[in-house]
């Protein structure tokens, strides 16, 4: 289990997957390892160990040598060969010839192929540019003339657009300022009259709850006027209202002096009748 660990060519490492991954089965990383397993494998490391070192033990070597005598290693094949550290070397040399440079790339000239001919043009016979020019301009100029005074008909007319949509912007910014302000005067005055109205009813309520307390408490006051006399005299009578001495004298002086008096009389009649 505490082996060393041992630094390999990575492409040797049996963690390392070669080949085609198409389908290979992938161990999800969740999945957690089986102790089970892990104690079997260790017990099949521990066995292939032990048989490795029984074999080793097994295996029959050569006698250690006598005193005096040492074993070397020697060539026991048909043909010897000598065996050397150093590599003989030979050194050889060879002559090229001269380097030849490569001729110029001819330029290249297509083949000529079908036939010249000739066309006599006479004075006259081709057009004049200065006459024949004349209608192309007239129609170029009286286009781009009337494409400007279009452009300019047209910016005209978009300023006054503009005008007109500026001027209906403010009047109806003004108008959704006012319809703003209108609707906040009429908000406060509903704010205004609801604040009103709940003041009110908390004044007529209050008002409603004082009325009811007053005569509650004459009520009350009439009510208990004869109450709380008969109350007391009944409490006294019963006895909940009494002189501590006097019950103090009642609970535990008489019945102690009852007590002593029996014991008393007791021991008269006791002696009474032994006399007798």
């Amino acid at each position: 289990e505490k082996e060393p660990v041992r630094y390999t060519n990575l492409m040797y490492d049996r963690r390392v997957v070669r080949g085609n991954t198409y389908a290979l089965q992938v161990i999800p990383v969740s999945t957690q390892p089986n102790p089970l397993e892990i104690q079997r494998q260790r017990e099949a490391r521990k066995r292939a160990l032990a048989r490795k070192r029984a074999k080793e033990q097994m295996q029959p070597r050569t006698p250690e040598p006598v005193e005096g005598r040492e074993h070397i290693h020697v060539q026991t094949e048909l043909y010897l060969e000598e065996i050397s550290d150093r590599i003989i070397e030979v050194d050889t040399e060879c002559q090229t010839d001269a380097f030849l440079d490569r001729p110029p790339t001819p330029l290249f000239i297509p083949a000529k192929t079908g036939k010249d001919v000739a066309t006599q043009i006479e004075e006259g016979e081709l057009f004049e540019f200065d006459i024949e020019v004349k209608p192309i301009l007239e129609v170029l100029i009286g286009k781009t003339v009337e494409q400007a005074l279009l452009e300019v008909m047209e910016e005209e007319e978009l300023a006054q657009l503009w005008a007109h949509q500026r001027a209906y912007a403010e009047l109806r910014n003004a108008e959704l300022a006012e319809v703003q302000r209108m609707e906040e005067q009429d908000r406060r005055y509903r704010e205004e009259k609801e604040r009103r109205r709940l003041q009110h009813m908390q004044m007529l309520q209050k008002q409603k709850e004082t009325t009811e307390k007053i005569a509650a408490r004459a009520f009350a006051q009439h009510y208990l006027a004869d109450l709380i006399p008969s109350v007391f005299n009944n409490l006294r009578e019963s006895g909940f209202f009494y002189d501590p001495i006097e019950r103090d004298i009642e609970t535990e002086f008489l019945p102690w002096l009852m007590t002593e008096v029996e014991e008393t009389l007791e021991r008269k009649v006791l002696g009474r009748t032994m006399l007798d």
